[in-house]
């Protein structure tokens, strides 16, 4: 690698990702250059609007340049994600990260690809065994889905949505709540938008350990580059 990492981070919305980079760079200290692309870079809303999910679409939540969230179907948008992967690749970054939990087998890329899902839910597995599971996600359309996912690590599982981009505080907040009285022994916060504040204040209501899944994404990167 050069002497100066080059990251290529790749969104599911649009570049750059300010409310998740400046974090992830926290956590890295200096040293690491970023280079950004978004699935829907350069779209208009119209376009943008065409790529909401339909009935039986996979669901994926993301934020825009502006900072308005948006829904979008994981299968119009695996097309463009492809595309900034292969822009990336070319642009000669070291090691690529998607911003995104969202289940991608399809992608592939010529530098290293860290996913986020399949590292968050391997760790979440070695930890969830026998406990009671709370999980996070940006949107009750996205509960289903994720139950079904989620329920492969924990016999015990509560998912609740909660948005990261529209009135967040308060959203995760109720969420934290409804995981408390529930009773969930571990949390995993399933979407790159949630922040290090968010997971501070689920742990301060829940009691109980909490994997933030950009910050533990942020870690194996610079395992990996530093």
């Amino acid at each position: 690698m050069s002497v100066m990492p080059k990251v290529g981070a790749v969104t599911i919305g649009q570049s750059p990702r300010a409310d998740v980079v400046p974090e992830l760079e926290a956590v890295l200290g200096p040293g690491f250059e970023f280079e950004e692309r978004g699935a829907l870079d350069g779209l208009t809303p119209q376009e943008i609007a065409a790529m909401a999910p339909e009935a039986g679409d996979y669901v994926l939540v993301t934020r825009l340049a502006d900072g308005r969230s948006v829904m979008v179907s994981k299968r119009q948008v695996l097309p463009r994600l492809q595309g900034c992967l292969e822009d990336l690749d070319a642009a000669g970054v070291d090691l690529i990260v998607l911003l995104c939990t969202g289940e991608f087998p399809a992608l592939s890329a010529r530098r290293i690809l860290l996913e986020p899902e399949p590292i968050l839910h391997k760790v979440t597995a070695a930890l969830a065994a026998g406990r009671r599971l709370g999980v996070l996600v940006p949107s009750a359309e996205q509960v289903p889905q994720s139950e079904v996912r989620w329920h492969t690590v924990a016999a015990a599982v509560r998912c609740v949505g909660a948005s990261p981009y529209v009135d967040a505080e308060a959203a995760v907040a109720r969420a934290a709540c409804e995981l408390a009285e529930w009773g969930a022994e571990l949390v995993v916060m399933d979407c790159v938008g949630y922040t290090v504040a968010m997971k501070e204040a689920v742990r301060s209501r829940v009691r109980c350990p909490v994997v933030l899944a950009r910050t533990l994404i942020a870690r194996v990167v610079a395992e990996l580059a530093g």
